[in-house]
């Protein structure tokens, strides 16, 4: 089993080292562009709405990246286009990071498992280029849109109906329950759920922003600073990562927790959902409102109760970064490189 996990692992550090420049730069990108724009959101006009296109292109991508070099690793070159085409669909049926993981690791076994069905001489040359990719985007494809898409559909919607009912529990239930939600998947259908539900009650209830605004920029904030504070159980790529994501936690961004999410889920999943419980917890409380439907210390300028705010997001993020190291161990791990993938053995399809 220990065998089995290192290779697991092995193949997430390959998807995220991939992943991680086009989360920074299309993070930082679209940082930039809400930050100069003249209210914290989504720059609809001029030259801040081409900027933030840009930034969205890279958001956009790093989830079938991901999955397909998680695919690569596994299965090589035949696997990257059903991983890739595979994590797209994931993130489109709401699925999130989460999906794209699944899919890729998916897709790496479906055309490892083909590569082993031996091929007449004369299709030998098409099984790379053509059977191989052919066929394993097929399946992956099929097991995400017919299988997996619908049952997602179906939580999504449920989760949206029990927290429409929940407006009575209490701001402390209610603000575990949200900061847990909002930090979870860090972007994906759940944080969307709880995110959604705040926002469109924003100008009713604006309290509910108050304290999902912090627990929007609490995983990256906090996994931002855990680097800083234990820079030993981190690699090089983490280290630069948590500069780029204390950046866009100011502005907003949760996905900047995600590289570090991707590579080590079981320590910094709860490590983040602890921290966006404290996060949510503490402005919900203090009765901060925030009048804007977004997250981060951008909308400053339109909160009532600013020392309240701010200190949901220190205490937070400070929740994330100590339990996380706590958790975590010194990193021996080496970056995965292009060139040593195929020494990878896939275990995983044995079990």
């Amino acid at each position: 089993m220990k065998k089995q996990l290192s290779q697991v692992k092995k193949h997430l550090l390959t998807g995220t080292s991939h992943m991680i420049p086009f989360i920074v730069a299309g993070g930082i990108l679209f940082s930039i562009s809400v930050m100069l724009n003249s209210t914290p959101s989504t720059p609809t006009d001029g030259w801040l709405a081409g900027l933030a296109q840009i930034g969205l292109g890279g958001l956009t991508l790093f989830i079938p990246i991901l999955g397909g070099y998680i695919a690569y690793s596994i299965a090589d070159k035949p696997g990257l286009a059903p991983g890739v085409i595979g994590a797209y669909l994931a993130s489109q049926v709401g699925a999130g990071f989460l999906g794209g993981i699944l899919a890729g690791f998916l897709a790496g076994i479906i055309v490892f498992q083909l590569k082993k069905i031996k091929l007449p001489i004369a299709l030998k040359s098409l099984g790379s280029i053509f059977l191989y990719p052919l066929v394993g985007t097929f399946l992956t494809g099929a097991i995400i849109v017919w299988v997996i898409g619908s049952p997602i559909e179906s939580v999504m919607k449920g989760l949206t109906n029990w927290l429409n009912n929940m407006g009575e529990t209490g701001k402390l239930p209610l603000g575990a329950i949200l900061g847990g939600m909002t930090a979870f998947d860090m972007g994906g259908p759940i944080n969307k759920v709880a995110t959604l539900f705040a926002q469109t009650q924003v100008d009713k209830v604006p309290w509910l922003m108050g304290g999902v605004g912090v627990a929007i920029c609490v995983p990256p904030i906090g996994m931002g600073i855990a680097t800083f504070l234990s820079p030993k159980k981190y690699n090089t790529e983490e280290k630069e990562a948590g500069k780029a994501a204390i950046l866009m936690g100011c502005v907003g961004i949760t996905e900047g927790a995600i590289p570090f999410a991707a590579n080590d889920p079981l320590r910094v999943i709860p490590s983040i959902v602890l921290g966006g419980i404290v996060g949510n917890i503490v402005p919900f409380l203090m009765g901060v409102v925030n009048h804007a439907p977004w997250g981060g210390i951008i909308v400053l300028p339109v909160v009532e109760g600013k020392f309240g705010y701010i200190l949901g997001i220190i205490a937070g993020a400070l929740t994330t970064a100590l339990v996380v190291n706590l958790l975590k161990k010194k990193n021996h791990d080496e970056v995965i490189k292009d060139d040593n993938h195929e020494e990878f053995e896939l275990d995983l399809v044995n079990i």
